[in-house]
This record gives structure tokens, C-alpha cells and sequence, in this order.
């Protein structure tokens, strides 16, 4: 291999190797448009859309512990990798939309750490709800003994005071009416 091209390569196993996932893309028909377009949808993710060479991707790949994507490394490919702590489910669902807008790019496969995942893999993962959603939803459940304990707990004091009130009501009541 040339210089020049092993640097390349060396440069996109650096990248694949620091992202959390890769996700692999035919941007066949892609406008220049549409392509910056989705570029910019997928910074607002922490994600970035490279297009690569499948011969200096499956490279990259295999130096990065990857290994083959079985006849995925055809036609034109692009690839979206994260940034450090990016969520996958957000590219994802940033595809998934992009997709159905403009019928491009169609997703040929991906990676989550060193976890192979199919396009159908990646379509289920754009259907699960965001992580922050996730984790509300997480914190809710933990919660929701708690303040049922809590309202378990209090209720014999409330009701206590209740009496209590209603016993200082009662003798309010009768001493104007005694004076």
C-alpha cells in the first residue's frame, strides 16, 4: 500500500476506533445538498458523515478490531461515526428521518463498540427513545415507591392531626356558644 494511503487508513482507524459506533451508508443520489443537510442534522447529534474509500474502510476496519462487513463494502459508501460519549440512537433516528424524507441514504450496517448490528439492528435502536428520555423514565420508577412509602408512612399523622383539628374546631364551636 502507498504512503499516502496508508495514512489515510491509519487516520480512519483513529476515527473508528475513538467513535462508540460506526454506522455504514449508501448516499447513492445524494444531492450536495441533502448531503450537507445531513451533515449538519448529525453534528447536532455529536455524529459526522465521512465519505470513504470501502477499500481503505475495510483497512480501517479490520486494523480496528472489526473485522470483515460481509459484502456491506460496496457502491458508495459513507459512514457516520460519534463523537466521545455520542449517543448512537440519535444518528440513528437522524437517518431513520433523513430517510424517509428523501429515500436516501439507505443503511447497509454498523458497529456499537465491537457489537455488529445489521440496518435492521440500527432501525430498532432509531426506534427506542432518547437516553435522556430513557433515564426519566428510569428515575420515575424508582421514585414512584418512594412517595407511595411516603404517603403510606404519613397518613397515620395526618390523620391524627385531623382529629386533633377537628376536636379544637368542636371546643372553638361550643365556648362562644357557652359565653
Amino acid at each position: 500500500m502507498r504512503p499516502e494511503k496508508k495514512l489515510i487508513v491509519e487516520e480512519l482507524q483513529k476515527q473508528v476506533t475513538a467513535s462508540p459506533y460506526v454506522m455504514m451508508t449508501d448516499y447513492t443520489g445524494l444531492t450536495v445538498q441533502q448531503f450537507a443537510e445531513l451533515r449538519k442534522r448529525l453534528r447536532g447529534a455529536k455524529a459526522e458523515l465521512h465519505v470513504v474509500k470501502n477499500t481503505m474502510l475495510r483497512h480501517a476496519a479490520k486494523a480496528a478490531g472489526l473485522g470483515e462487513f460481509n459484502g456491506s463494502l460496496v457502491g458508495m459508501t459513507a459512514i457516520v461515526i460519534g463523537a466521545d460519549k455520542a449517543d448512537i440512537g440519535a444518528a440513528a433516528k437522524i437517518l431513520k428521518q433523513f430517510n424517509k424524507e428523501f429515500q436516501k441514504p439507505k443503511l447497509k450496517q454498523g458497529a456499537l463498540g465491537l457489537q455488529r448490528l445489521s440496518a435492521e439492528d440500527i432501525g430498532a435502536i432509531a426506534d427506542l427513545p432518547s437516553l435522556d428520555t430513557l433515564r426519566a423514565q428510569i428515575i420515575g420508577l424508582l421514585q414512584t415507591p418512594a412517595t407511595r412509602l411516603a404517603v403510606v408512612l404519613g397518613a397515620p399523622a395526618s390523620q391524627i392531626a385531623r382529629v386533633i383539628q377537628a376536636h379544637a374546631d368542636k371546643v372553638e364551636a361550643a365556648a362562644p356558644a357557652a359565653a
